[in-house]
């Protein structure tokens, strides 16, 4: 394992053309990352750059202590999972996890329970003597990752939305067995995807990219509970954070004729916008001061939750409800639970 530093590091293909903007990051020893974004926003780069495939045209690329800019791919003891699994499709899967550990000169006794605890923990063990070409795609999958933990000179394993051509039903499972692996290895992962599921479920920290830049890190309950600007909000979350506009009259916000009681001690100039979680919404007694007058646009059903679209005086926000959670036929009013209010600024958070 190795504590990675990107000092100052950005790429761009052409001048003034950043695919990823300067920045200063460090990954520390045995955490798992997500880079979660749409495509194009500079994930596989930043992953390129630290395995050594692409060279950065700015900053310096650190392992520990020992600056591994110039340092080719091969000897960066990068374990690599891509899109598509890359194996040996006439070895055996047996052949496949030893592989690494034939090139690294390992002793034959070492190398067979070597490679039958790491096919053990990836569920492989009855596929060991047969021919990779022979398995499902989530099970060279398996492999790939496996090709990785077998060794013992890792310094991070990087992994590029190695799910998208998982069939959706074995997703789960492949999630499950990753994770499996990360604790039974306690290497440092970076992982790449635009499936922000994936990336809640999986990654101790998260990072939120956007044209090229970081734009949020944090925890996914960090993420979710208090987004750093409303592009997070909107990309995190099904649906996506509610933003409504305030009026404001001095310190004073008001939502239709409703004053909100609980607000930032120090707002700053120009307008201020609300955002709530569709889940923090839920209906009220009508007599609730702190409630709002509302009422049901339409309702999806998406089967364990409901999704119901309400109108807030001009504006419309949506609220999550649990299936067993009942729905009026006519709701005058709703309840926003005030903790969970997010206040925004020039689109950006405003701290309490």
């Amino acid at each position: 394992m190795s504590r990675l530093h990107l000092s100052h590091v950005g790429h761009a293909y052409s001048e003034n053309s950043y695919a990823l903007r300067p920045a200063d990051l460090v990954f520390e020893h045995g955490r798992t990352y997500a880079l979660l974004g749409p495509s194009g926003c500079g994930k596989t780069t930043m992953l390129n750059i630290i395995s050594g495939l692409l060279q950065p045209s700015e900053g310096r690329v650190f392992f520990d202590q020992r600056d591994m800019t110039a340092i080719p791919t091969a000897q960066r003891n990068i374990a690599q999972v891509f899109q598509f699994p890359v194996i040996y499709q006439s070895k055996t899967v047996f052949e496949n996890l030893a592989f690494p550990l034939q090139c690294r000169n390992w002793d034959r006794a070492r190398i067979g329970p070597r490679v039958k605890a790491v096919a053990d923990m990836l569920g492989l063990t009855s596929r060991l003597a047969r021919p990779a070409r022979d398995l499902t795609v989530d099970e060279k999958q398996l492999i790939s990752l496996g090709r990785g933990l077998v060794r013992d000179d890792v310094a991070a394993i990087l992994m590029d939305e190695p799910l998208t051509v998982i069939d959706p039903q074995m997703k789960f499972e492949l999630r499950r067995r990753i994770k499996q692996a990360h604790a039974y290895a306690r290497m440092t992962v970076i992982y790449v995807t635009h499936d922000q599921n994936e990336a809640m479920s999986f990654a101790d920290e998260i990072l939120v990219m956007k044209d090229g830049q970081v734009v949020q890190r944090g925890t996914p309950e960090e993420l979710f509970e208090r987004p750093a600007n409303r592009y997070v909000g909107t990309f995190i979350g099904s649906p996506g954070m509610n933003f409504l506009a305030l009026q404001r009259d001095g310190q004073r916000l008001t939502l239709g004729a409703q004053q909100l009681t609980r607000v930032p001690k120090a707002l700053p100039e120009g307008d201020i916008t609300l955002g709530v979680r569709p889940e923090h919404l839920s209906f009220a007694d009508p007599l609730d001061e702190n409630s709002f007058p509302a009422s049901i646009e339409s309702i999806e059903d998406h089967g364990s939750v409901r999704i119901l679209e309400l109108a807030l005086g001009q504006a419309r926000v949506r609220m999550k409800l649990a299936r067993e959670v009942p729905v009026p036929s006519r709701a005058s009013k709703i309840a926003v639970r005030c903790d969970r209010f997010c206040y925004y600024a020039d689109g950006q958070l405003i701290a309490d």
